[in-house]
Protein backbone atom coordinates (compact mmCIF):
# COMPACT_ATOMS: atom_id res chain seq x y z
CA UNK A 1 0.00 0.00 0.00
CA UNK A 2 1.35 3.29 -1.07
CA UNK A 3 0.79 6.19 1.51
CA UNK A 4 1.46 9.57 2.11
CA UNK A 5 1.25 10.23 5.61
CA UNK A 6 1.40 13.92 7.94
CA UNK A 7 2.03 13.60 11.91
CA UNK A 8 -0.38 15.96 13.50
CA UNK A 9 0.60 17.87 16.63
CA UNK A 10 -2.51 16.16 18.13
CA UNK A 11 -1.54 12.90 19.77
CA UNK A 12 -3.31 9.56 18.33
CA UNK A 13 -4.37 11.42 15.42
CA UNK A 14 -2.10 10.54 12.30
CA UNK A 15 -3.75 11.53 8.65
CA UNK A 16 -2.93 9.55 5.59
CA UNK A 17 -3.38 9.36 2.47
CA UNK A 18 -3.60 5.67 0.49
CA UNK A 19 -5.25 5.09 -3.35
CA UNK A 20 -8.35 4.58 -2.80
CA UNK A 21 -8.07 0.82 -3.91
CA UNK A 22 -6.08 0.33 -0.33
CA UNK A 23 -9.33 0.70 1.18
CA UNK A 24 -12.83 -2.18 1.19
CA UNK A 25 -15.15 -1.43 -1.14
CA UNK A 26 -17.56 -2.33 1.51
CA UNK A 27 -16.20 1.10 3.35
CA UNK A 28 -16.60 3.27 0.37
CA UNK A 29 -19.87 1.93 -0.60
CA UNK A 30 -21.64 2.61 2.90
CA UNK A 31 -19.69 6.21 2.73
CA UNK A 32 -21.08 6.83 -0.18
CA UNK A 33 -24.45 5.20 0.42
CA UNK A 34 -25.28 7.23 3.43
CA UNK A 35 -28.59 9.79 2.68
CA UNK A 36 -27.10 12.21 4.20
CA UNK A 37 -23.73 12.89 1.82
CA UNK A 38 -26.42 14.27 -0.90
CA UNK A 39 -27.43 17.29 0.72
CA UNK A 40 -24.21 18.74 -0.05
CA UNK A 41 -23.21 16.50 -3.37
CA UNK A 42 -25.88 17.35 -5.81
CA UNK A 43 -24.31 15.10 -8.59
CA UNK A 44 -24.62 12.31 -6.04
CA UNK A 45 -27.96 10.55 -7.32
CA UNK A 46 -29.92 7.01 -6.81
CA UNK A 47 -29.28 4.37 -4.29
CA UNK A 48 -25.24 4.04 -4.18
CA UNK A 49 -23.90 0.18 -4.65
CA UNK A 50 -21.46 -2.17 -4.22
CA UNK A 51 -21.25 -1.68 -8.41
CA UNK A 52 -21.20 1.82 -8.25
CA UNK A 53 -17.97 2.21 -5.96
CA UNK A 54 -16.34 -0.46 -8.18
CA UNK A 55 -16.79 2.03 -11.25
CA UNK A 56 -16.29 5.04 -8.83
CA UNK A 57 -12.72 3.34 -7.68
CA UNK A 58 -12.03 2.96 -11.34
CA UNK A 59 -12.94 6.41 -12.83
CA UNK A 60 -10.85 8.27 -10.00
CA UNK A 61 -7.54 5.45 -11.20
CA UNK A 62 -7.97 6.22 -14.52
CA UNK A 63 -7.25 9.80 -13.58
CA UNK A 64 -3.93 8.48 -11.24
CA UNK A 65 -3.19 6.92 -14.78
CA UNK A 66 -3.59 10.17 -17.12
CA UNK A 67 -2.54 12.76 -14.97
CA UNK A 68 -0.15 11.34 -12.28
CA UNK A 69 -2.29 12.47 -9.40
CA UNK A 70 -5.93 12.20 -8.47
CA UNK A 71 -8.42 11.23 -5.07
CA UNK A 72 -6.89 9.43 -2.21
CA UNK A 73 -8.59 7.65 0.38
CA UNK A 74 -8.02 9.26 3.47
CA UNK A 75 -7.76 7.61 6.54
CA UNK A 76 -7.05 9.03 10.21
CA UNK A 77 -5.42 6.91 12.78
CA UNK A 78 -5.60 3.93 9.97
CA UNK A 79 -9.01 4.22 9.95
CA UNK A 80 -11.18 5.07 6.62
CA UNK A 81 -12.42 8.44 6.87
CA UNK A 82 -13.18 9.46 3.45
CA UNK A 83 -11.91 10.08 0.48
CA UNK A 84 -10.95 13.43 -1.46
CA UNK A 85 -7.62 14.92 -3.32
CA UNK A 86 -6.78 16.36 -6.80
CA UNK A 87 -8.34 15.92 -10.41
CA UNK A 88 -7.34 17.61 -13.51
CA UNK A 89 -10.12 19.30 -15.04
CA UNK A 90 -10.01 21.39 -18.13
CA UNK A 91 -5.90 22.23 -16.94
CA UNK A 92 -7.23 23.13 -13.22
CA UNK A 93 -6.15 20.78 -10.29
CA UNK A 94 -9.76 21.23 -8.61
CA UNK A 95 -9.48 20.13 -4.88
CA UNK A 96 -12.59 17.71 -3.60
CA UNK A 97 -12.83 16.41 0.02
CA UNK A 98 -15.90 13.95 1.03
CA UNK A 99 -15.66 13.01 4.54
CA UNK A 100 -18.12 10.58 6.20
CA UNK A 101 -20.96 11.95 8.51
CA UNK A 102 -19.61 13.03 11.61
CA UNK A 103 -16.19 13.34 10.96
CA UNK A 104 -16.56 16.97 9.12
CA UNK A 105 -14.39 18.20 11.77
CA UNK A 106 -11.19 16.56 9.94
CA UNK A 107 -12.01 18.45 6.75
CA UNK A 108 -9.43 21.85 7.63
CA UNK A 109 -6.80 19.55 8.78
CA UNK A 110 -7.24 17.17 5.89
CA UNK A 111 -7.65 20.25 3.38
CA UNK A 112 -4.53 22.23 4.30
CA UNK A 113 -2.40 18.74 4.49
CA UNK A 114 -3.33 18.64 0.81
CA UNK A 115 -2.60 21.51 0.01
CA UNK A 116 0.95 21.68 1.52
CA UNK A 117 0.90 18.78 -1.30
CA UNK A 118 -0.13 20.68 -4.18
CA UNK A 119 2.18 23.99 -3.07
CA UNK A 120 4.97 20.91 -3.39
CA UNK A 121 4.45 20.23 -6.87
CA UNK A 122 5.66 22.08 -9.65
CA UNK A 123 2.75 21.46 -12.05
CA UNK A 124 0.59 22.75 -9.44
CA UNK A 125 0.14 26.76 -9.69
CA UNK A 126 -3.47 27.21 -8.59
CA UNK A 127 -6.30 25.09 -6.97
CA UNK A 128 -10.08 24.67 -7.51
CA UNK A 129 -12.95 24.68 -5.36
CA UNK A 130 -15.97 23.79 -6.74
CA UNK A 131 -18.93 24.23 -3.83
CA UNK A 132 -22.57 23.29 -4.08
CA UNK A 133 -24.80 26.58 -2.95
CA UNK A 134 -25.75 24.38 -0.07
CA UNK A 135 -22.51 24.94 1.29
CA UNK A 136 -22.55 28.11 3.87
CA UNK A 137 -19.56 28.08 5.91
CA UNK A 138 -16.79 29.27 3.42
CA UNK A 139 -14.67 30.53 6.36
CA UNK A 140 -11.90 27.91 5.98
CA UNK A 141 -11.56 28.81 2.60
CA UNK A 142 -11.22 32.42 2.94
CA UNK A 143 -8.54 30.84 6.01
CA UNK A 144 -6.85 29.43 3.43
CA UNK A 145 -6.64 33.03 0.75
CA UNK A 146 -8.96 31.15 -2.00
CA UNK A 147 -10.74 33.59 -3.89
CA UNK A 148 -14.55 33.46 -5.35
CA UNK A 149 -14.19 32.84 -9.03
CA UNK A 150 -17.87 33.05 -9.98
CA UNK A 151 -20.75 30.57 -10.52
CA UNK A 152 -20.11 27.56 -12.84
CA UNK A 153 -22.80 24.79 -14.56
CA UNK A 154 -21.34 21.22 -14.01
CA UNK A 155 -23.14 18.27 -15.41
CA UNK A 156 -26.76 20.25 -15.21
CA UNK A 157 -25.74 21.63 -11.59
CA UNK A 158 -24.80 25.13 -10.15
CA UNK A 159 -21.42 25.18 -8.41
CA UNK A 160 -19.42 28.04 -6.80
CA UNK A 161 -15.82 28.21 -7.83
CA UNK A 162 -12.60 29.21 -5.61
CA UNK A 163 -9.37 29.56 -6.61
CA UNK A 164 -5.98 29.57 -4.66
CA UNK A 165 -2.68 29.96 -5.90
CA UNK A 166 -0.17 27.93 -4.82
CA UNK A 167 3.75 28.80 -5.40
CA UNK A 168 5.52 26.54 -7.86
CA UNK A 169 8.70 26.64 -9.61
CA UNK A 170 6.90 26.07 -13.02
CA UNK A 171 3.91 27.85 -14.65
CA UNK A 172 1.03 25.68 -15.74
CA UNK A 173 2.00 26.68 -19.58
CA UNK A 174 5.81 24.87 -18.83
CA UNK A 175 3.90 21.30 -18.84
CA UNK A 176 1.60 19.23 -20.10
CA UNK A 177 0.06 15.80 -18.83
CA UNK A 178 2.33 14.11 -20.76
CA UNK A 179 5.11 15.32 -18.72
CA UNK A 180 3.57 14.09 -15.42
CA UNK A 181 5.88 11.75 -13.83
Amino acid sequence: MTEISFMSTTPGSEISFVRLTDVSLDAITAHMGDTRLAEHMPLLKGEWTNDKSVEFIAHKESYWQRDGLGHWAILSDGAYVGWGGFQLEHGEWDYGLVLKPGLFGLGPRITRKAIDFAKADPHIDHVTFLLPPSRKHLSALDRLGAQFVGEISYDGEVFRKFSLETPTAYSAASWTVSSLP
